[in-house]
C-alpha cells in the first residue's frame, strides 16, 4: 500500500541523515547561536517581513528535504531526537497516540514507523533526549508556513495559543484555570 499523504514522503538519504543525531544536533545548537547572536543585522537591513520570508525560504528548501519538515514554525526538533513530530498524521507533539502498531509503525500510514517510535530510538543517540519528556504546548497554527528561526528570534516560538494553560501553572493556582496575561 502506498499513502499520498505528505507526511509519508522520505527523501532518498534523508533518513540516514536522521538516524545520525549528533552531527544534526551540533548543526543545531550552531545555527540557534548564529541567529541568537545575529538576527537583528538582517531584520535591521531587510525589514522584519523580509526577513522572515527570506529565512523560511531557506528552512523550507532546507529542512523540507533533511526532516520533511512540515514548517509549523514552532520547531522542537532537538527535544525529539532530530525527528519532526509534525510528520505524525495527528500532529501529535507529546508522544504516540494509542494506536501503535505491535510492529512499531503507525496505524494511519501502516508501511511507515510511527514517528514517535523514530524520536524516542534516535533521541537516545542524541545529546537533547531529556528534553524529549518536556511537555510542548499546541502548535500555534498562526506560526505556520513561517521562519521557526524567526520566530525563536522574536520569542513567537514561546508563546502558548490562546486559553492554553501549563500544567503547572494551572496547579498553582489551585488546579483552577487562570486568567490569560495580555
Amino acid at each position: 500500500m502506498v499513502s499520498y499523504l505528505e507526511e509519508a514522503r522520505r527523501p532518498l538519504g534523508s533518513e540516514w541523515l536522521k538516524d545520525h543525531p549528533r552531527p544534526l544536533e551540533w548543526t543545531y545548537h550552531v545555527t540557534r547561536r548564529l541567529v541568537e547572536r545575529s538576527y537583528s543585522w538582517p531584520r535591521r537591513l531587510l525589514g522584519p517581513y523580509r526577513t522572515e520570508r527570506v529565512m523560511a525560504l531557506g528552512e523550507r528548501l532546507l529542512k523540507r528535504y533533511l526532516f520533511n519538515c512540515q514548517m509549523c514554525g514552532q520547531c522542537i526538533l532537538h527535544n525529539t531526537g532530530m525527528t519532526c513530530p509534525m510528520n505524525c498524521p495527528k500532529k501529535l507533539r507529546n508522544g504516540p497516540c494509542g494506536g501503535v502498531r505491535h510492529d512499531s509503525h503507525c496505524e494511519v500510514i501502516p508501511e511507515r514507523m510511527c514517528v514517535w517510535v523514530q524520536a524516542f530510538e534516535r533521541g537516545q543517540r542524541g545529546a537533547y533526549f531529556p528534553e524529549m519528556r518536556t511537555l510542548q504546548p499546541p502548535v500555534n497554527n498562526l506560526l505556520r508556513n513561517t521562519s521557526a528561526w524567526a520566530n525563536m528570534a522574536e520569542g513567537r516560538d514561546t508563546q502558548s495559543p490562546a486559553g492554553w494553560v501549563m500544567a503547572a501553572d494551572a496547579s498553582a493556582a489551585g488546579g483552577q484555570p487562570q486568567e490569560e496575561k495580555r
